[in-house]
């Protein structure tokens, strides 16, 4: 069945955002049932025990000075990456404007908001659109900054596991034996990936003639593709080192993003470094900005410290909704606005004079 192009994107849209706002209730659905008992055993009634009380009085006691770096070292590593990006457009023999970079950027974040994935797309259709170049190549190199972004993600996690490796283990060993439950749905999964793995192998002749297999091959295409463009270009030295520092102002928001939190406020470099690999791999899953999946993730990664899972809850709360609500809702509804009065202005000064 074909379905309209505007009906398919309303299903993705409900889709994924009902399996982000589904993930999120069952986080505070359980982080609440722990919250009630922790208020039972201190004797305090259950109807003075609100989860969401406790969250609004967490957002206002913050130190917003720290709020204020924190969406600070964000709009930096935009800055940094709109300049990475322009290097990658340099490789296509075409010199853009870094407003347009910086802007299309951020309204790429604040579209995926509604629909995992989407960003990519809108950011290169509307920078090919001022830029006036092919939207293909533009994507090429933003599959190249994906690239760059996946490579680092790798790196902080093998470095998350060089330096807390022992914690780690002992966390995960403890939580899988305290479990048996766990431990039968780990056999099963593993169990089901392996039959899985054995049917694609055997039917690998029929699954090329699917479109979903062709877009697969496609995407892998666009990866080589993109591995290519970045061999071309001429600063390797500079794009490795924005890339560098993109992630360390990554990290440095979470860092400081816990100094604002008193929870939180003890914790040093490597509870920054845990939170920050657990939370990037909870923004991976296909859920708008990560809702959900990241609240989780960084729960859990902030229980290993020993903070609290309630605590846990206001803190993945007050870091997700800072940089998304100052940052990539107010930046993209900016970029919006600036872009065509912009590129309007811009095309008029390059035009020719009568």
């Amino acid at each position: 069945m074909n379905f309209p192009k505007w009906l398919r994107s309303v299903i993705q849209f409900s889709l994924f955002t009902g399996i982000g706002v589904l993930i999120l209730y069952f986080v505070y659905k359980s982080q609440e049932k722990a919250y009630q008992a922790e208020c039972a055993l201190k004797g305090i009634p259950g109807a003075e025990c609100s989860l969401t009380d406790k969250l609004l009085t967490d957002f206002s006691g913050l130190n917003y000075a720290w709020v204020a770096v924190v969406i600070l070292c964000f709009l930096l590593s935009n800055v940094v990456r709109a300049h990475r990006w322009l290097m990658l457009v340099d490789t296509l023999g075409h010199r853009a404007s870094g407003l347009n970079a910086f802007f299309t950027i951020m309204v790429g974040y604040f579209a995926k908001l509604g629909l995992p994935r989407v960003g990519e797309v809108v950011r290169a259709g509307l920078f090919a659109r001022y830029e006036k170049i092919g939207v293909e190549k533009v994507m090429g190199t933003i599959v190249v900054d994906r690239v760059l972004d996946l490579f680092s993600l790798l790196v902080a996690i093998l470095l998350a596991i060089l330096l807390q490796g022992k914690l780690l283990l002992s966390f995960f060993a403890n939580r899988l034996q305290d479990s048996v439950l766990v431990k039968g749905w780990l056999y099963v999964f593993l169990g089901l990936v392996l039959v899985g793995l054995m049917i694609l192998y055997r039917y690998r002749r029929v699954l090329k003639r699917w479109s979903l297999y062709r877009r697969i091959q496609h995407l892998v295409e666009g990866f080589r593709d993109g591995l290519r463009s970045l061999s071309r270009s001429k600063n390797k030295g500079v794009l490795l080192l924005d890339t560098a520092l993109i992630w360390f102002l990554y990290f440095f928001m979470m860092y400081f993003c816990f100094k604002a939190f008193n929870p939180t406020s003890h914790l040093g470099g490597l509870a920054s470094l845990m939170a920050f690999v657990f939370g990037g791999l909870g923004i991976v899953f296909p859920s708008p900005g990560g809702m959900g999946t990241y609240h989780a993730m960084v729960i859990l990664s902030l229980g290993m410290y020993g903070i609290a899972g309630d605590d846990g809850f206001s803190f993945a709360n007050i870091q997700f909704f800072s940089v998304n609500l100052f940052g990539t809702i107010l930046f993209g509804l900016i970029g919006m606005i600036f872009l065509p009065l912009y590129n309007r202005r811009r095309d008029k000064a390059a035009a020719p004079t009568a």
